[in-house]
């Protein structure tokens, strides 16, 4: 078996840096929708050449981040209302399994952040701070992922919510009138179910909280459009 020279080393950790930055910098929406992804631009950028540029963005197309036109250029990705609606299926059952994992596994210290987070969350909603709330309810669900404990389960959902670019949308899905309040409060029931060793209960409530937010996702964008 051939080992790999110090030079492809050196690209391919070049390549890895840039595809995260890159990464993080679509999920958080300073990269938005439908940007142009200029190879040139993002060489100067990075201060690297084009060809770990070139296989950063071939990663995030893979990835679901990037969309490659032949002949036209390389965009940050916009899932269509059928591809969010199937992200939305897949983060029903993921997380609906990490809740029932984590009911499971008793007295955990992801048990206590929870409950730290709710208390935070309930301040936010009080104050009408919509910005810290999105912060919170990422922290909640990702805390509920970590504490199912189960590895692939987690490296499939942080694939997915690179794809779904959460962090954009839950802001969106929050305009809607009312839902701050009903979403703390769904966050407390799915809580609740955790904290009484409720399997079963956990995964059903969870999953409702999914769906309810994907529901107020798709009513929001409608009413940006209009």
């Amino acid at each position: 078996m051939q080992r790999p020279t110090g030079k492809r080393l050196q690209q391919t950790s070049m390549q890895a840096r840039v595809a995260e930055e890159l990464r993080q910098m679509i999920i958080s929406g300073e990269l938005p929708p439908r940007s142009s992804l200029s190879e040139m631009a993002l060489s100067e950028t990075f201060g690297v050449s084009r060809t770990p540029i070139r296989e950063a963005l071939k990663q995030l197309q893979i990835e679901g981040l990037v969309e490659v036109r032949p002949r036209v250029g390389t965009f940050v990705a916009v899932p269509s209302r059928r591809e969010l609606t199937e992200l939305f299926q897949m983060k029903e059952l993921l997380e609906g399994a990490a809740a029932r994992l984590l009911a499971f596994r008793g007295n955990v210290p992801e048990v206590e952040r929870l409950e730290a987070n709710m208390k935070a969350a309930d301040a936010a909603v009080r104050d009408g701070d919509t910005e810290r709330y999105a912060a919170l309810v990422h922290e909640f669900h990702d805390l509920i992922v970590v504490g199912a404990d189960n590895s692939k389960l987690e490296a499939h959902y942080r694939t997915l919510m690179n794809q779904l670019a959460y962090a954009r949308l839950v802001r969106t899905s929050l305009s809607r009138p009312g839902r701050l309040d009903e979403s703390d409060d769904e966050h407390h029931r799915v809580l609740n179910l955790i904290q009484a060793k409720d399997g079963d209960g956990a995964e059903r409530v969870m999953r409702e909280h999914v769906r309810m937010s994907h529901q107020a996702l798709m009513a929001g964008m409608d009413e940006r459009r209009a």
